[in-house]
């Protein structure tokens, strides 16, 4: 599967069933830079795990919504509900680690 890019009219259809992995960025950010083609590789090998980027300058009811207050901030969706957040950039293992304690 390929990252989807989401807005605010598709929001809840995207993170409404199994575990989708959001990342709230901009695009003038530097470590959201980093973190985008780690995030592709992980939605390459990982076909249970949808991951859905929002920009954060185009979705500012969704950024506010999830108080979104620094970029990049990753929200793990479960079924629809946020249960954990990390902010700023990480590797694609602690990323691994970070959906598995949540799934």
């Amino acid at each position: 599967m390929s990252v989807i890019l989401g807005n605010e009219d598709n929001f809840n259809e995207l993170v409404t069933k199994n575990i989708t992995v959001v990342d709230f960025f901009a695009t003038w950010c530097g470590p959201c830079k980093m973190l985008g083609p780690v995030l592709e590789e992980i939605a390459s090998e990982r076909s249970e795990v949808k991951i859905v980027k929002i920009d954060v300058d185009q979705n500012p009811n969704l950024s506010k919504t999830y108080g979104i207050m620094s970029v990049p901030t990753m929200i793990l969706f479960k079924d629809g509900k946020p249960v954990a957040t990390k902010n700023g950039y990480m590797p694609k293992e602690l990323i691994y680690s970070w959906i598995e304690e949540n799934k």
